[in-house]
């Protein structure tokens, strides 16, 4: 059974409610293992495939992921959209904890991760100034609203290595940028899908004001993980609203040809390692090692 809509939780959404059970996979990859098994099953009638972003238990930290094979495992089962679930601390007062929100830009502060499939014989550089899929994170904003859920779209995400919390001066600091959000996932995830021409959005839970604040204390695990259990609620119900709609609506975004015009090296020059390590994104431009 295919897939064609994935769902990542993150901190608090290590199930997915409502998801009828038909089987779970292990996947292996030319990168590793991932996380966790891979839930496929039936989501309100809609094929879905779920995976525990932490592992199930949270066992990983943020830095530790292999978000390479977590993404590979979805894209091998059939996943064409993935929408990201993930807790982040408010950098602006409007951004109230308990509220959801869809991210449209990110700032890249992580130093320690593998964000890219290529390399090592095949080099691709895609475009990534639109990071996420306009056309999945506008039926999520549409679902939201109709749910009555406090949700807005269009923030700017600052992804930062973890797993600390920031400092103060570094949460004043993301502040006066403009950005809307701080997390410490959502950015090596999307890098990933664009190279794996996935659709991807992020429903953005918002869980705490950061360490901006004054009059507040700085952030701990306890405080977020109060608030997340009310906002897993909201992203559950808006998962279940949404998902139905995606699986039988046509990809009409240009996330599906991502690659096309971003392989650099010439084909008579990848190496046989690897046309084979990355068939499954390549095989359709002519350099598969099949």
């Amino acid at each position: 059974m295919n897939a064609p809509i994935g769902i990542i939780g993150g901190s608090g959404l290590y199930r997915m409610e409502g998801l009828s059970l038909d089987r779970t996979e292990l996947v292996q990859t030319p990168f590793g293992a991932p996380s966790g098994p891979v839930h496929l099953g039936q989501l309100d009638g809609a094929p879905v495939a779920f995976l525990a972003r932490h592992g199930e238990g949270h066992r990983f930290t943020p830095s530790e992921v292999n978000y390479r094979a977590n993404l590979w495992a979805l894209k091998s089962l059939g996943v064409e959209r993935l929408i990201s679930v993930s807790a982040v601390g408010s950098l602006q007062a409007r951004h109230k904890p308990g509220e959801l929100r869809l991210v449209g830009q990110f700032i890249d502060k992580t130093r320690q991760r593998k964000d890219t499939f290529f390399g090592e014989g095949l080099v691709a550089h895609v475009s990534f100034a639109e990071p996420v899929c306009a056309h999945a994170t506008a039926a999520l904003l549409k679902a939201g609203q109709s749910l009555s859920i406090p949700i807005e779209d269009g923030v700017t995400y600052v992804c930062m290595e973890g797993p600390a919390f920031s400092t103060r001066a570094e949460s004043r600091l993301h502040q006066s940028w403009g950005a809307d959000l701080i997390g410490m996932t959502q950015v090596t995830e999307a890098r990933l899908a664009r190279e794996a021409e996935l659709c991807y959005a992020c429903i953005a839970l918002v869980t705490d004001y950061d360490a901006w604040r004054e009059e507040e204390e700085g952030v701990d695990a306890a405080s977020v993980l109060e608030v997340m259990h009310a906002n897993v609620d909201k992203a559950q119900r808006l998962l279940r609203k949404v998902v139905p709609q995606l699986s039988c609506s046509p990809r009409s975004c240009a996330c599906g040809e991502a690659l096309k015009a971003a392989l650099f090296t010439a084909p008579e020059a990848v190496t046989e390692d690897a046309r084979k390590r990355l068939d499954l994104l390549v095989a359709k431009y002519g350099y598969g090692g099949r």
